[in-house]
């Protein structure tokens, strides 16, 4: 496995919420629903959207003038921080959209202005000139969150980055209601998230550990690490696989990739421990401990309360 598509092999949409909004202007909504990750793909018209200050911020003060979106772009929102969306940079929100898919409300308190159209959709108009499908993740994958870190709080892909036969897919899918459509709405919206985040990664702002894939030494090692990471690797081993020195190795790892050699490798081995964690109710922790390189759970059990701050079963609990 590359380093690229171990990082990228996070995103794991399980139940996603996924709705398709047909607007006229005025509109504006400011969305509260802090998940960890939202991507929206604009398919007709144009919209702004711009980030707002977080939890208990004033509901109508954007803290940036936004960013102008138009039929073909796809915008992706890093949480939990707040954001608003809106037909005009001056137009103030009249509806807040919370963490649960019923919890939308008037500004003023009364009745929402928006309208249930049918499968997955909704808006003010259903004929309207703006229209655009809102993804979100309502949890991240203890992997991906390797790619929530270094993610911008908004990257905006032009028309042309992104694949828009892709784009027409999901839009045409989010509104069928047919056998295993949740199954089928979760990996298109993988698919296309994945394919924002190629896009993203060949930018120069990519973070180290993408651009030190290309270098022969540190991006074999990092493979090696992604394919086996329940190998006793230490810095010498690391080193000899690759052929330099301990000490050129680890300043050259350090240097691309941002961190220290076994700093990555724990953080590495301890993502994948959470995910495990979530991906099996019946995986136990000397099982999962085996797989990413501890010896006993309680190894394991200890590194991921130092590292993470929680237990293993409180890591669990959360999720579920």
């Amino acid at each position: 496995m590359d380093v690229v598509a171990g990082l990228l092999d996070g995103p794991r949409a399980r139940g996603a919420f996924l709705l398709r909004s047909h607007l006229s202007a005025p509109w504006g909504m400011r969305v509260e629903d802090e998940s960890p990750l939202t991507i929206v793909p604009v398919l007709r018209g144009s919209g702004w959207v711009g980030t707002v200050g977080g939890p208990g911020g004033p509901v109508d003060a954007p803290t940036d003038a936004g960013v102008l979106l138009e039929a073909g772009d796809v915008v992706l929102l890093r949480g939990p921080q707040h954001y608003q969306v809106a037909d005009s940079p001056t137009t103030r929100p009249t509806v807040v959209v919370g963490p649960h898919p019923e919890d939308c409300r008037a500004i003023d308190g009364g009745p929402s202005p928006m309208t249930v159209f049918g499968v997955r959709s909704w808006g003010n108009d259903p004929g309207g000139e703006t229209v655009f499908v809102t993804g979100t993740y309502p949890l991240d994958g203890a992997v991906g969150r390797r790619i929530l870190r270094v993610l911008p709080h908004r990257v905006v892909l032009r028309r042309g980055d992104v694949d828009p036969t892709l784009v027409d897919l999901l839009a045409r899918e989010v509104v069928q209601d047919l056998p295993g459509q949740e199954a089928v709405l979760d990996r298109l919206l993988d698919l296309l998230l994945i394919t924002c985040l190629r896009t993203w990664l060949d930018r120069p702002d990519a973070p180290g550990w993408y651009r030190a894939d290309a270098d022969p030494a540190v991006g074999a090692a990092l493979r090696h690490i992604h394919h086996d990471p329940a190998r006793a690797w230490t810095v010498d081993s690391l080193a000899r696989e690759v052929g330099l020195s301990r000490a050129a190795f680890a300043r050259r790892f350090t240097t691309l990739v941002g961190e220290p050699p076994m700093t990555y490798l724990t953080g590495w081995r301890l993502d994948l421990a959470a995910d495990l964690l979530l991906a099996d109710d019946d995986a136990t922790l000397a099982s999962v401990a085996r797989q990413v390189g501890y010896a006993t759970p309680f190894a394991l059990s200890a590194a991921f309360k130092r590292v993470r701050g929680v237990s293993p079963a409180t890591h669990r609990r959360r999720a579920a």
